[in-house]
């Protein structure tokens, strides 16, 4: 029976490689000069750093065209709350989502089902599997998923007939 895996995955080394060129960016910029503007990584949690809101929301700006450039999708990244950091300057941890959580497995598994494509769904720890008697089947499970609005990038593995 055909099968395949509803997966969220972001390539670390793109997230890396976007983030080297943020770095340089805010180096080379008129704009960033003489602020203490940085963007770090550790794991799956970006720290950005800011002088003020104004120069965070242009590093915002930022970290979205570099990832979309890297072609990591943007919906990838969950901001946090603000928070003050030494002198006037902000702070803001930036998290990259990796997997589907429980509510947006869920969330997929009622879409499908209430669609009435002859399919089955099952949530396998932070992926979701489905599986069918026929490749259309699956193929229509996969229009009908990208047509959703989920808060994370999707990605459709391990299609096998």
């Amino acid at each position: 029976m055909p099968t395949f895996d509803i997966v969220s995955k972001t390539d670390m080394a793109e997230v890396d490689n976007a983030l080297n060129g943020i770095s340089r960016e805010i180096a080379q910029r008129f704009d960033f000069k003489g602020s203490k503007c940085s963007v770090d990584r550790k794991d799956d949690t970006i720290t950005v750093l800011a002088d003020d809101e104004a120069k965070l929301q242009q590093v915002h700006e930022l970290l979205k065209v570099h990832f979309t450039r890297r072609n990591v999708d943007p919906k990838a990244l969950d901001f946090k709350t603000i928070e003050k950091a030494a002198g006037d300057s902000v702070r803001q941890v930036v998290m990259v989502k990796q997997g589907i959580d429980k509510d947006a497995a869920k969330l997929l598994v009622k879409e499908i089902k209430d669609s009435k494509i002859k399919v089955q769904v099952s949530i396998q720890g932070d992926e979701v599997r489905v599986t069918g008697k026929k490749r259309d089947e699956l193929q229509e499970v996969i229009a009908l998923v990208k047509k959703l609005d989920v808060d994370r990038p999707l990605q459709y593995m391990n299609f096998r007939d």
